[in-house]
């Protein structure tokens, strides 16, 4: 017994001279419970709609103002006025909108006709929640619209028309580009956390401190030594992952030069991040206490699993800095969509700009001392 409390003593006083491994062990997991307890399930909002009204008609006038009443009280959604069919419908590609609702030139004629005229919901239906809350917010507009008379033989008040702008698109499909993240950020993590930690830990470290290498040489060697295995481990997933998911044309040579581009932007911009996180720990422990809490932070706002719409606001503001949102979506505009380079440009040039101040922050923070 006496051997055993002496292993408790020591294990004991080795945690308590580690103040950030205490404050990962034990206020990290509020903060997984927090995110967690807000990623899933929240009402969607703010969604933009691309309105055509190509009528101008009294009708027009009074669907518009009942859209009005749900932007500004509901929130599900705004309107953008578009004067041009085909910007809109670019637009929702490009992911700029989330919908388009088009009226036809005869709409207010038809209305007044009671001719049962349509009206067109155009939806990007590659993220099926925002579909979901689009498509009950203007069903119920709809029914209120058509409110206040006997319903006859043949309809005679509008009908909403819904057009899907690609194929269905399985849950499967909507988690895969959030599983490739995931992978590459394995990698990231074993490539540049825990190895880093563990040669510093075996005396390793010791060996790059009296060599002539310079602290950015010193990691970038590292960033793209992991960068290599990451980068493999994400075309590996994207491959396979593609084919299990049913993506439509997986092996796509254009798609799979723009994705190996993806590939290589989140690759790089996560291993810079985990070298920066862990550039100064020297305690073996505290990487791996960390990253399990750091995955939940990082994945769980990203959008990968639930549409960032429907969380709070403060958790918007993660995503918005989050590497993993714009690598998540940079995926998903090629995966489900099959869209051109300029749809992801945004994403790749906030990658590009994270690793480079990454890099730079870690060479600074590097210190060729033991």
């Amino acid at each position: 017994m006496n051997r055993i409390f002496a292993l408790i003593e020591r294990d004991m006083r080795r945690f308590l001279r580690s103040p950030t491994l205490i404050v990962v062990s034990m206020f990290f997991p509020l903060v997984q419970l927090v995110v967690l307890g807000y990623a899933f399930g929240g009402k969607i909002k703010e969604l933009r709609v691309g309105v055509v009204n190509q009528d101008h008609g009294m009708s027009t006038v009074k669907v518009r103002e009942m859209c009005g009443a749900i932007a500004s009280n509901a929130h599900t959604f705004e309107t953008v006025n578009y004067a041009d069919p085909q910007a809109a419908l670019t637009d929702l590609r490009e992911g700029r909108i989330n919908g388009v609702l088009n009226f036809p030139p005869d709409f207010s004629r038809r209305v007044m006709a009671k001719d049962a005229p349509d009206v067109a919901l155009i939806e990007d239906n590659t993220d099926n929640f925002a579909v979901g809350a689009l498509e009950g917010s203007f069903s119920e507009l709809v029914s209120t619209f058509n409110q206040g008379g006997i319903v006859p033989r043949v309809p005679a008040g509008i009908t909403l028309s819904v057009v899907e702008l690609y194929p269905y698109v399985p849950y499967i499909q909507y988690l895969l580009s959030g599983s490739i993240v995931l992978a590459i950020f394995v990698s990231a993590m074993i490539g540049g956390g825990i190895i880093l930690i563990d040669d510093k830990a075996r005396g390793l470290h010791e060996g790059y401190l009296v060599t002539p290498i310079s602290k950015f040489e010193l990691i970038m060697g590292f960033n793209l030594s992991g960068t290599l295995k990451a980068i493999l481990t994400g075309l590996v997933l994207t491959t396979l992952g593609s084919v299990i998911a049913g993506i439509p044309n997986p092996l796509d040579p254009v798609r799979l030069v723009k994705l190996v581009l993806v590939n290589i932007a989140t690759a790089l911009a996560l291993i810079s991040m985990m070298f920066l996180l862990m550039v100064r720990v020297s305690d073996p422990l505290v990487p791996r206490a960390t990253f399990g809490v750091l995955n939940t932070l990082l994945f769980f706002p990203s959008g990968a699993v639930y549409p960032i719409y429907g969380m709070p606001r403060w958790m918007k503001v993660i995503a918005r800095v989050d590497p993993f949102t714009y690598a998540v979506h940079a995926f998903k505009s090629l995966l489900l969509k099959n869209t051109g380079i300029t749809a992801i440009a945004g994403d790749l040039a906030y990658l590009t700009a994270f690793t480079v101040v990454s890099m730079f922050a870690a060479t600074a923070l590097f210190k060729r001392s033991l």
